[in-house]
């Protein structure tokens, strides 16, 4: 894509992205990360986007780290931190079609979640903690992925929409601050990509302060359903794509 195109849709698939995260506490990978990639390398779009969730979930956690579910939050650390290095070797070491059709595959199936109806509940023991946290490590370095099995975790061991808003940043933190040092460790990190950061944070800082002003505001089901929705279109349009390479 020329780069002129580029400079245009790339901030505003970030503004969307972090709009989202100011709204429901999780998100922007979702989003940024399968939009960006159909503009730029998908090993170039993790590491930027990771850089700009460490920074956006330390903001939002510290803002609302009184409702942390400290009690489910920290025994998933260990099998994260496994998952996260999992994630990485798949990252460098499986071949570009194969990175689109998997990130392609998770995101069908999360945007198909949020989209239909979700009342019905779902109780998880704790030890669902150790394999939670493998497969939302191992997508989350590989794709970009994570924030829907968090969610999906802490909602099924009783977590009120408050702690999830709060609990899911907070993961977000440890796991971002991982991957940076993960893919530093492996060189995926160059000038290009902090360059990018760069320009990228004052649009991310925009997009959360416009998330924040409108939560309260909107349906939390809306946003969600719109969530699923766009997540629908970009996994479907991310498989076609690996398929047709």
């Amino acid at each position: 894509m020329p780069a002129t195109e580029v400079l245009v849709f790339a901030p505003l698939i970030v503004l969307l992205a972090y709009l989202i995260f100011g709204i429901s506490g999780f998100g922007s990978t979702l989003i940024a990360v399968p939009l960006l990639a159909h503009i730029l390398p998908l090993k170039f779009v993790i590491p930027v986007v990771v850089v700009l969730d460490c920074v956006g979930a330390f903001s939002m956690g510290f803002k609302l780290r009184a409702d942390v579910w400290k009690a489910e939050f920290l025994p998933m650390l260990p099998f994260l931190l496994v998952g996260l290095l999992m994630g990485a070797c798949v990252l460098l070491n499986l071949p570009t079609h194969w990175l689109f059709a998997g990130l392609g595959f998770f995101v069908v199936i999360f945007g198909s979640y949020y989209v239909i109806d979700r009342k019905s509940k779902v109780h998880l023991p704790r030890w669902a903690c150790a394999p939670i946290g493998l497969i939302a490590g191992t997508t989350s370095s590989a794709f970009g992925v994570g924030g829907p099995l968090y969610v999906f975790y802490f909602t099924a061991r009783g977590a009120t929409p408050e702690q999830v808003r709060a609990t899911v940043p907070a993961v977000f933190s440890f796991t971002t601050v991982a991957r940076i040092a993960i893919f530093a460790s492996v060189g995926l990190f160059n000038w290009d990509v902090v360059i990018a950061v760069l320009l990228l944070l004052p649009v991310m800082a925009l997009g959360l302060w416009c998330g924040h002003r409108l939560h309260g505001r909107l349906s939390r089901d809306q946003a969600i359903r719109f969530i699923g929705g766009l997540l629908l279109l970009s996994g479907v349009s991310l498989l076609l794509r690996a398929f047709a390479t």
